[in-house]
């Protein structure tokens, strides 16, 4: 069985496709075999990702250990069940196809509800929500009173991944290992950066979730998109020397695979 990790926020902008992309190419440059789906129908930002890396790749003659990206299958109205969700039965049918020929199943979802990314948390063993390290993204987790420091009740996202919660102990499924990620943190200490630090330890223990290291802002992340590259990719593509950002950068990288104790996983890079 391949274990089905979910990249999911329902906020746009919390770094979700680059976590999921290192994630997947990491694996598979660590040797597992790794399939990549793209659940925003619209932007398509992480099969864009896939795209320009298939593109690069070719054009440079270079084979350079990647997940494998697909599509998500089409429903066939002749098939559905009566009362069945279509978009049920297409995440449903890309699982059974994927899992036999896979060690992960990675799945970013969009910045927004949709049943897609709804149905894609039910079936998560690892759930991994990137956020902004802001107020602002953390009230899609939970409410707090005006000065940041008091928990009011969990919020909309939270109370989706409660649900899904329910739905795999129902179905007899292991419990959803959800890891919060404080992405794009700046450099500087702030007192916002200390406010938000208690708020999410506390909702931690509260609504149960681990915490672990995202990425900091860094300029580095949108130069790589353009050729699909990761960190990883650069001693491969001829930087003979990383700077002191980017070597900062792989460590981070190595801490999130590290912090997100997948099975069968030994960080080697």
């Amino acid at each position: 069985m391949a274990h089905i990790i979910v990249v999911g926020n329902e906020k746009g902008g919390a770094g979700k496709s680059t976590v999921s992309m290192h994630v997947a190419t990491a694996l598979a440059r660590m040797g597992h075999r790794v399939a990549v789906l793209d659940l925003d129908m619209r932007q398509r930002t992480l099969g864009r990702y896939m795209d320009n890396r298939r593109r690069y790749l070719t054009a440079e003659a270079l084979d350079l250990p990647s997940p494998e990206f697909h599509e998500l299958p089409d429903a066939d109205p002749s098939r559905l069940q009566p009362g069945e969700n279509p978009y049920d039965h297409r995440i449903s049918k890309a699982i059974a196809t994927l899992e036999p020929q896979a060690d992960f199943i990675l799945i970013d979802c969009p910045g927004s509800h949709t049943r897609l990314s709804q149905v894609a948390h039910s079936l998560a063993d690892t759930l991994v929500t990137p956020m902004n390290d802001s107020f602002v993204d953390f009230d899609l987790l939970a409410h707090v009173d005006n000065d940041g420091e008091k928990i009011l009740g969990p919020s909309v996202y939270a109370e989706m991944v409660w649900s899904a919660r329910q739905l795999r102990a129902q179905a007899g499924l292991k419990p959803l290992d959800w890891i919060v990620l404080r992405n794009r943190l700046g450099a500087q200490a702030m007192i916002n950066k200390m406010k938000m630090e208690a708020a999410i330890t506390r909702l931690s223990k509260r609504i149960g979730f681990r915490i672990a290291p995202g990425f900091s802002e860094r300029v580095i992340f949108r130069e790589l998109f353009p050729r699909g590259l990761t960190l990883l990719d650069l001693p491969d593509v001829g930087v003979k020397q990383l700077n002191i950002s980017n070597v900062a950068a792989r460590q981070e990288l190595r801490d999130l695979i590290s912090a997100l104790k997948l099975p069968g996983v030994e960080v080697t890079f």
